[in-house]
């Protein structure tokens, strides 16, 4: 299945080059993969992948080892963020 993966701050760096975060670029996965399978896919480093959202929906981490990603969905992950 396809689904369009955006990585925002810091992972914006793991973008494929000329890829603008908000804009995003698809990926074809497995429709058994989990949101932990894809962030090791991306080669998001452990630690970083704090807020994961699928089409706007915050996916907590106790549901980030279940295959809850579908056909056109939108993968979207911020590493913690700090500031003031």
């Amino acid at each position: 299945m396809r689904i369009r993966v955006k990585l925002f701050a810091s992972l914006s760096e793991l973008m494929p080059d000329g890829v603008k975060p908000h804009e995003g670029f698809e990926l074809d996965v497995a429709e058994d993969t989990t949101p932990t399978q894809l962030i090791q896919r991306l080669k998001v480093p452990d630690g970083l992948a704090h807020l994961v959202m699928i089409n706007g929906e915050y996916v907590p981490p106790s549901r980030r080892e279940q295959p809850v990603l579908s056909e056109g969905d939108v993968f979207a992950v911020w590493p913690p963020v700090a500031g003031g």
